[in-house]
C-alpha cells in the first residue's frame, strides 16, 4: 500500500560483466514498470567494466537494462553532496549529481555476500549503491580520502556505510520517500559487482519488503542464521569475518532504522 509520490528512480544492481548471480531485468521489470521509474546506478571506485560512464552504459545494455525502461549512471556529471547527522565517521556524503532530479527511490537489492561488508542488501545499496565513484571512496576508507577506497580500517567502513545510508534516508524524508525490497535468491558469498562469483550453497529463500533498511537486511540475516544442516554456512562465516553485523548495528545507534521487526508472511 506505500505510495512513491513524484519523479521515481529504482536503484538496482546492473551487475559485473561475467557474473551470472545479479537479477535480470525481466525480473524487476513489473516493478520498474509499477512506478513508472528511471534506473539508476553509479559508477564504480574499483575498476573493472563499471568503472567509467560509457563502459558502464554498455554493460547495462548488455545486461538488458536499458531494454525495459530510461537508465541513467547518476555521477556521469560527478557528485553532490549530502549531510551526515549524527555520524561518528563522516559529516558529508557524495552521492551522484542527479541525486536530487527524483522525488522517491525504490531501492531493489539482491541480497547476497560480499567481499569487503560481509553482506550486502538495502543499507548497502543506498550508500555505496548511490556514491558517486568518489563518494564510494570516501566510504571504504572511512572518511579519509576520495580517490583511494584501499586500506582504511574495516569498522570505520561499516560505520562510514551506514552513515552514508542515514543521509540518503533523511534527504528523502526519513522513509517517506523511499521503499526497500531484497530478493534473497542466488545467495552467493560474492557480491554482483565480482565477475567469476562463487556459486550459491544455499537455496533460495524469499522476498522481503519494508520503508525500513535496517529492519529489512536484520530480516534477512536472521533467516540466512535460521538455515538448518549448515545451509548458508558460507555465506554465515563471509559475514562474522567481515564483522559485517557491525554496520547493522551502528545504523541502529545513529538513528537509521531499528533492528526490532515483525515478519509478516504474504500469501498468494
Amino acid at each position: 500500500g506505500a505510495e512513491l509520490p513524484g519523479k521515481v528512480a529504482v536503484k538496482v544492481h546492473s551487475g559485473e560483466k561475467g557474473n551470472q548471480n545479479f537479477l535480470h531485468p525481466e525480473f524487476w521489470k513489473p516493478m520498474v514498470d509499477a512506478v513508472h521509474g528511471t534506473i539508476v546506478e553509479c559508477n564504480t571506485a574499483y575498476g573493472g567494466s563499471r568503472a567509467e560512464t560509457a563502459m558502464h552504459y554498455q554493460v547495462a545494455e548488455d545486461h538488458g537494462f536499458t531494454d525495459i525502461a530510461q537508465f541513467e549512471i547518476q555521477d556521469e556529471n560527478g557528485s553532490m553532496t549530502l549531510p551526515v547527522e549524527g555520524g561518528t565517521r563522516l559529516t558529508e556524503n557524495y552521492v551522484g549529481a542527479s541525486f536530487a532530479d527524483y522525488d522517491s527511490y525504490l531501492v531493489l537489492s539482491h541480497f547476497k555476500g560480499h567481499a569487503m561488508a560481509g553482506y550486502g542488501g538495502a543499507i548497502k545499496n543506498i550508500s555505496i549503491g548511490l556514491a558517486s565513484s568518489e563518494g564510494k571512496a570516501w566510504i571504504h576508507s572511512g572518511g579519509t580520502s576520495r580517490t583511494n577506497a584501499w586500506g582504511g580500517e574495516q569498522d570505520a567502513f561499516l560505520e562510514s556505510m551506514s552513515e552514508a545510508g542515514k543521509s540518503v534516508s533523511d534527504a528523502l524524508g526519513d522513509g517517506k520517500h523511499i521503499i526497500y525490497i531484497n530478493v534473497m535468491n542466488r545467495l552467493s558469498v560474492d557480491c554482483d559487482c565480482d565477475g567469476n562469483p562463487a556459486e550459491p550453497d544455499l537455496h533460495d529463500i524469499g522476498i522481503l519488503a519494508s520503508s525500513d533498511p535496517v529492519a529489512l537486511d536484520q530480516a534477512c540475516i536472521d533467516l540466512i542464521y535460521a538455515q538448518k544442516d549448515g545451509d548458508g554456512a558460507s555465506l554465515v562465516d563471509r559475514i562474522e569475518s567481515r564483522n559485517g553485523l557491525h554496520a547493522l548495528e551502528h545504523a541502529e545507534t545513529i538513528g537509521l532504522g531499528s533492528r526490532s521487526y515483525e515478519l509478516v508472511r504474504i500469501d498468494q
